[in-house]
């Protein structure tokens, strides 16, 4: 997960909304698909492609949320627009 952001960015960020717990770990120094390892004999490793496809995903619904959390931002601001409020206003009584 990338730092600042918080955006999944590593199939570790996919694996581990897989399952509870450490299932999983890596054998060796690079997190990479070909080191991941599974410690829960009850689970089972997923391909590479899904971890790939499940990355994006997680990319994808990240990405969407921030649209979605932006749109809502703008529409509260014309809606306090609409009633009357000045720009200045309505950034310092909400921040938007």
């Amino acid at each position: 997960m990338d730092l600042n952001t918080g955006r999944p960015n590593h199939i570790e960020d996919y694996l581990t909304q897989l399952h509870l717990g450490q299932w999983f770990g890596w054998n060796g120094k690079e997190k990479i698909y070909a080191n991941l390892i599974i410690h829960d004999n009850s689970k089972t490793k997923p391909t590479e492609q899904e971890c790939i496809d499940g990355l994006a995903q997680l990319q994808a619904d990240y990405d969407q949320a921030i649209i979605d959390k932006e749109a809502r931002k703008a529409s509260a601001k014309s809606k306090l627009e609409a009633l009357g409020l000045t720009t200045e206003e309505i950034k310092e009584a909400f921040g938007i």
